[in-house]
């Protein structure tokens, strides 16, 4: 089964969340140059803090607290550096630490050394530089791979035209020739998305995906005042997908090779009328 991720900062959507049957708990830190990457984008521009990281921590029970710390930096003004940032969000708890928007093997190798396994690594390769280290970066021993926000850095219009054009089945390939956990995107509600979920489920299948971020198409909890309803949505939501992952468990590669074709040809539309 795939490792459900959901963002958020609120401890009472983290149980809710934990409860439904979502694996981590996503806490997003990042904040130095996102603004500028993703200005005018409908992105996720978080800024949350070591004190959320510590309150979620609190609130779960099973959940791992996976935490987006910042690229590397020395000095920012008025803000901890890498390594006191990343100092901090392990002693709060951090299972998981991801290092977002890095370009060198060098950047990576600090982040390893900074987190000194103390807490599992993961790395979101989204610059076309790193995709081009990327048969050097899985050498690194310990890590987990994420694939996201690429196409903002290859200046694309939708994040899934990823999918489109093979680059996600060239990198896959790459990434589970050495056995690492990688994942890709996000997913909405099944019939839910720009792109329907469960077609988005099964291209996760397909290509040997092992985690996902529950988009906010799934359930956008700021906007959403009802906590019942959260609930309601989590569960129903979770569980019809874990129904349709025990169902891609059984099914042959044509029952994939046809569900990449439709999801191609939907994308390709999709991006045609944006």
């Amino acid at each position: 089964m795939l490792k459900l991720m959901y963002i958020t900062k609120h401890p009472e959507i983290a149980q809710i969340a934990e409860e439904a049957g979502v694996d981590w708990i996503f806490v997003d830190m990042e904040f130095i140059g996102k603004d500028c990457r993703q200005g005018g984008l409908d992105t996720v521009q978080n800024h949350h803090t070591v004190e959320d990281v510590a309150t979620v921590k609190a609130a779960v029970c099973s959940a791992k607290v996976l935490v987006r710390v910042n690229p590397i930096h020395e000095i920012f003004p008025n803000y901890l550096s890498s390594k006191e940032e990343i100092d901090t969000v392990i002693k709060v708890g951090a299972d998981i630490i991801m290092l977002p928007y890095f370009k060198t093997i060098e950047e990576v190798e600090v982040f390893i050394k900074y987190v000194d396994n103390r807490a599992k690594t993961c790395l979101l390769v989204e610059t076309p530089e790193a995709a081009y280290l990327l048969e050097k970066i899985v050498e690194v021993p310990g890590i987990d791979i994420g694939l996201n926000d690429m196409h903002l850095a290859m200046k694309m219009k939708f994040m899934f035209q990823l999918l489109y054009d093979g680059s996600v089945d060239k990198w896959a390939r790459v990434i589970k020739s050495k056995g690492i956990m990688f994942g890709f995107g996000g997913v909405a509600s099944l019939d839910g998305g720009a792109i329907p979920g469960r077609m988005i489920l099964k291209e996760h299948y397909r290509l040997g995906s092992q985690m996902v971020i529950v988009s906010r198409s799934f359930c956008n909890a700021d906007k959403i005042g009802d906590l019942g309803e959260i609930q309601t949505i989590f569960r129903k939501g979770i569980q019809d997908i874990r129904m349709l992952e025990t169902e891609c468990q059984s099914q042959s590669d044509d029952y994939f090779e046809n569900n990449r074709i439709v999801t191609n040809k939907i994308i390709e539309e999709f991006v045609k009328a944006i």
